[in-house]
């Protein structure tokens, strides 16, 4: 039988040894973030995502060791295990395949079976089930049993017990639940209707059909929200007369005495416990691959949401749009510190929306803002609208884009926003986290928690805690991809960087505020309940720009500082040319070298030598500033401007199984259908596109009343193509 780390090196394509290492690294709790970026000789260059998915089946694999041991320790113990049996056990690949051998040991709740076996029945259903050639009429082999006492009246009353056990037989046995699973799989159907006469948003699903390999994700996630809230009966479908004919097949031998009453007894079988137990099992995988899905694909919103470039270093204006109770205003100076706040209501009346332009202008040239984010929740539309007017009055040269403020209620309402602003009230605290979202999404984001943000297809139907864990790592690999200012973090933040805990990373904020900012990464240590391991985990994520030795400030680990100053007096350099900015050349002299060179004399692997060379000639970079920047607006469009075949700029919101979102300006996002997304096939629109993308959409098709807007990116490119 294959090994745990066999089976990961077969199904993930990779050599032993670099799973062995991956897996040993586990163990000894380094976390997938050091493990991608620090230990990159040791398994290959994997990166986090790859690294992730190892750790994942390691999981399920060491699952299914426990569950397989436990099995062979129950059937052991009932006295009932056979050599074969054990070689069957060790074969199942799956918990599912597992389950089915282990189903005829199980305890069970009683069953008409039971019932029958205390009856004494049971030799007699294995006689009947076995069709022996000499085997008597079932009526006569029944009449051997008839016990009064037992509630065995007559000789049918014997048979219909014996039928039972034969039946719950049939339904235990493995083969013909894999058979039978084959079979659904292949030529199932789910089928749903309309449960009411009632218009509502299931109506594609009133009448709907569709084989199981055919269904997408976000269709199953659809019909079990609109059969949980009553719109739709749903039904799973297999030919049943092919279903029993597999059944005959494998169970009924022509010619014997028994065959019409194990016929009898398979019909049965099907009909009252496999149909039913399989329906459930398939809808349940159908459910749990939609959600797997579903999950993956919010993951792959959040990255780039999360890493979208941060507007860093200017005076910023947020604001929170409303109606009733106005719109909330907060400036935050470059570093994020709040400046100032107010409440305008520009929505009350046209007085009211003037008044809200001359306070608003007040505050920009009070304190020289330069540019707004305008949540895009309600009353946003309104909002845009007076920000554009507002701007054209200004002439100042500044401009607004419009934020994604799903979350920031749940934030502003949170005890962390209390803590951080208790002098604000929670509509303020709002308008504080939209402008912070504009200058660096990340580091506010993260206050959030990942299934808030609201990039995802839904996510209150998941499994909650894999939800959590899956979005959990994306943004424990954003925060570390970009590194973290120790001195200038929020706990949120740090508490994401690899190997600290919300404990470690309150103590580092703790630490800072009664000593001072860091002025070197060994500092880090002295920090209470921060040991040498979390040291060794972190490090080379926290970024200390106040440090006197230059690579504190960079993503190379203090492991490998002496390795970095080695590989600039190879290239002609020393540290101070470094803080200096005067190793410009440094990657054409490392060519001239040689990097497997250059690797054997500083002492680490060539991945290694390469990431430190890359550190050395941008210390501290940030991987964000080389993604297009944010689209900034200084007018609006409304929905009744568009017009089919115009071509607009605009920014991907969201990306979903059968298309993706995008933000042209006019409050309404609009949808570009997968089959307009590109001129080549794609089976899924983040092959292509993802969250923050900037694009040319045509527009296809408005829709004022339904508020419903058609896109196209492939016309758009065939619009502005040049014609030969």
């Amino acid at each position: 039988m294959e090994s745990i780390n066999q089976i990961l090196a077969r199904e993930l394509g990779r050599e032993q040894e670099q799973i062995d290492n991956v897996i040993k690294l586990l163990d000894e709790g380094n976390t997938i973030p050091f493990i991608a970026r620090y230990r990159k000789e040791l398994h290959g260059a994997m990166d986090d995502t790859a690294l992730r998915t190892l750790a994942e089946r390691l999981e399920y694999l060491r699952s299914l060791q426990e569950r397989r041991e436990a099995v062979k320790k129950s059937i052991t113990e009932q006295g009932k295990m056979t050599d074969e049996l054990d070689a069957a056990i060790d074969e199942a690949r799956t918990l599912a395949a597992l389950e089915d051998i282990y189903r005829p040991y199980k305890q069970k709740r009683r069953t008409r079976a039971t019932a029958a076996r205390e009856k004494g029945l049971e030799p007699l259903a294995l006689a009947l089930f076995g069709q022996g050639r000499d085997l008597p009429a079932p009526e006569t082999l029944a009449a051997e049993y008839i016990d009064p006492e037992k509630g065995v009246e007559t000789a049918e009353d014997a048979l219909a017990g014996a039928s039972d056990i034969v039946a719950e037989l049939i339904s235990d046995d493995a083969e013909i639940r894999k058979t039978l699973r084959e079979l659904i799989w292949r030529s199932g159907l789910l089928s749903a209707k309309a449960a009411r006469e009632e218009d509502s948003v299931y109506r594609l699903y009133y009448d709907f059909t569709q084989r199981l390999d055919k269904l997408q994700g976000h269709q199953i996630l659809a019909i079990n929200r609109g059969e949980k809230e009553e719109f739709l009966k749903v039904s799973l479908e297999v030919d049943r007369e092919q279903a029993l004919q597999r059944l005959r097949r494998r169970l009924i031998r022509p010619g014997s005495a028994a065959m019409a009453f194990v016929r009898a007894a398979a019909d049965d079988a099907y009909d009252r416990l496999i149909w039913p137990s399989m329906e459930r099992e398939t809808r349940s995988a159908l459910t749990d691959t939609a959600c797997e899905g579903a999950i993956r694909n919010f993951a792959l919103n959040l990255r780039p949401l999360l890493m979208q470039p941060p507007v860093k270093g200017r005076v910023t204006m947020g604001l929170d749009p409303g109606y009733r109770n106005g719109c909330k205003v907060a400036v935050v100076d470059g570093t994020g510190k709040v400046l100032d706040t107010a409440v305008v209501y520009p929505t009350f009346s046209e007085d009211r929306k003037k008044e809200a332009i001359r306070t608003l202008s007040a505050l920009i040239k009070k304190h020289n803002v330069e540019h707004i984010a305008i949540g895009n929740g309600t009353a946003s539309r309104e909002t845009e609208q007076m920000t554009a007017e507002m701007l054209h009055e200004l002439h100042g040269g500044q401009a607004y884009a419009i934020v994604n403020e799903a979350g920031a209620s749940v934030y502003s309402a949170s005890k962390l926003a209390a803590e951080e602003f208790p002098e604000y009230d929670v509509n303020l605290r709002s308008a504080v986290s939209i402008a912070r979202r504009l200058q660096d999404p990340l580091a506010e984001l993260v206050k959030i928690e990942p299934m808030a943000i609201g990039v995802g297809q839904y996510q209150h139907d998941m499994p909650q805690a894999r939800l959590e864990e899956t979005l959990n790592g994306v943004v424990e690999d954003c925060v570390n991809a970009v590194g973290v200012d120790i001195n200038t973090a929020s706990p949120s933040l740090l508490q994401r960087v690899s190997g600290l805990t919300k404990t470690t990373a309150k103590n580092i904020v703790r630490y800072r505020e009664e000593n001072g900012a860091f002025t070197g990464r060994s500092q880090i240590k002295k920090v209470p309940k921060l040991g040498p391991k979390a040291f060794q985990q972190c490090a080379g994520f926290l970024r200390v720009p106040e440090s006197p030795q230059v690579l504190d400030n960079t993503a190379v680990h203090p492991e490998s500082y002496p390795a970095a100053e080695k590989l600039l007096a190879l290239c002609g350099y020393a540290l101070s040319d470094l803080a200096a900015g005067k190793i410009g050349e440094l990657s054409e002299r490392l060519r001239k070298f040689g990097e497997e060179k250059a690797a054997e004399s500083c002492g680490v692997g060539v991945p290694t030598l390469v990431d430190i060379a890359a550190e050395l000639v941008k210390p501290g970079r940030d991987p964000r500033d080389e993604l297009p920047p944010v689209l900034l607006r200084q007018d609006v469009l409304e929905i009744k401007d568009l017009k089919p075949g115009m071509v607009l700029t605009g920014t991907v919101r969201n990306v979903i199984d059968f298309g993706v979102f995008v933000d042209i300006g006019v409050h309404q996002d609009g949808l570009v259908h997968i089959s307009q997304i590109s001129d080549k096939f794609i089976r899924h629109p983040s092959e292509v596109l993802s969250v923050g993308d900037m694009v040319k959409v045509l527009v296809l098709e408005v829709d004022e009343k339904k508020h419903r807007i058609s896109l196209s990116i492939k016309q758009a490119k065939e619009k502005q193509a040049p014609r030969l």
